[in-house]
């Protein structure tokens, strides 16, 4: 695949560069911390991590002063396995070089299939933060070629990703994808997950 640049004009219907933000603090936290080499791990709220004086700004300048919550995804992944999305930007800032796999919600169809070839890959240097807005779907970065691991510090709408603690009907519409709460998740055949919608077509793409 060609890999982008996520400061260049491609990448602005997807998202965009953190700036005015200094997240040193935010990747100091995580920068010495293992990830694993064989698979991935995420925590949704590290309090550590909530804490430091980039929260604060994230919070007001990029959510409007809604509540937010900061943890981390990282470990060792080379595909995309499937797609997400959420109501709401979720901001990813790389502790090392990643790349991220990316398309737009618009084109998922109608019975919620969606084709891997629409899909573009973006390099996020180490040390910069991106916005992934509402409509950019995603799902685990992943590592870049002279990395073992990535680390990857997650942003979003305080309680994303949550376990639901509330019934919906499962076979209905868009509620077929719902895993967690504000997580809609689409994937390949090839990632099996319980209960997950299976509508990824075409190549599990491989970085």
């Amino acid at each position: 695949m060609k890999i982008q640049s996520v400061y260049g004009a491609a990448f602005k219907k997807y998202g965009k560069v953190i700036t005015g933000i200094d997240l040193a603090e935010l990747i100091d936290i995580m920068k010495d911390k293992e990830m694993p080499t064989d698979g991935i791990v995420y925590e949704a709220s590290v309090k550590e991590l909530e804490a430091v004086r980039a929260a604060t700004q994230i919070c007001n300048r990029v959510y409007g002063g809604l509540p937010i919550e900061i943890g981390y995804c990282g470990g060792s992944n080379h595909k995309l396995n499937g797609v997400e999305y959420h109501r709401g930007s979720e901001i990813n800032i790389a502790c090392r070089d990643m790349i991220i796999l990316i398309g737009l919600l618009q084109d998922v169809e109608d019975d919620f299939t969606y084709d891997s070839s629409k899909i573009e890959a973006f390099l996020v240097p180490a040390g910069t933060g991106v916005e992934l807005y509402g409509t950019t779907l995603h799902y685990a970065p992943c590592t870049y070629f002279n990395e073992k691991t990535f680390c990857s510090i997650c942003i979003l709408p305080e309680g994303t990703n949550q376990k639901i603690d509330f019934e919906f009907d499962k076979t209905q519409g868009e509620n077929q994808l719902l895993m967690a709460k504000n997580k809609w998740l689409i994937l390949h055949e090839d990632a099996k997950e319980k209960g997950a919608f299976c509508g990824v077509k075409g190549e599990n793409l491989t970085i």
